[in-house]
């Protein structure tokens, strides 16, 4: 008899790189954000990535960030990968489970996860910490007693060869 591996993926790392793996589907030239939404006893309910609604062609929509004109920029157009997470969900419920992304949630998507009752978020980076969209959704998730907390990284490389 052989000792079982000790090397596997622990779950917050599997989740988490679930999350970042979804977030390479995006066309977004600026920023790629993937989230993986998580049951209790630890199943793939859904995934999504930020990108267009169906049937919003992305070579016709603008991927721009900046512009005099907003309707020339991506924000009034892209779904966030939270957001894409819950719509594509297909059950019956999303209450109890945890969402794993690479990027902290904004304050929209933080009106559809406590919506949806998701109760944690373990988010990659919050490199918009001080926005006001940041700092409106941690006040929400805060009052909807959502917990949230930042993937402790592992230094683990994980390396996939296509």
């Amino acid at each position: 008899m052989s000792d079982k591996r000790k090397d596997y993926l622990s779950w917050d790392e599997y989740f988490m790189g679930v999350a970042k793996l979804s977030g390479m589907r995006s066309k977004d030239p600026s920023t790629q954000v993937g989230c993986c939404i998580v049951s209790p006893d630890n199943r793939i309910l859904s995934m999504g990535y930020n990108g267009f609604p169906m049937g919003c062609s992305d070579d016709t929509f603008p991927w721009a960030r900046e512009g005099e004109d907003p309707l020339e920029t991506k924000y009034l157009y892209s779904t966030h990968s939270e957001l894409n997470a819950i719509l594509n969900y297909k059950g019956t419920s999303l209450a109890g489970a945890r969402l794993y992304v690479s990027l902290f949630p904004c304050n929209e998507c933080a009106k559809a996860i406590i919506q949806s009752g998701i109760r944690e978020i373990i988010y990659d980076s919050d490199k918009y910490a001080g926005t006001p969209g940041v700092i409106a959704s941690k006040r929400m998730m805060d009052a909807a007693g959502v917990k949230y907390h930042q993937y402790q990284k592992t230094g683990r490389e994980v390396c996939i060869r296509m």
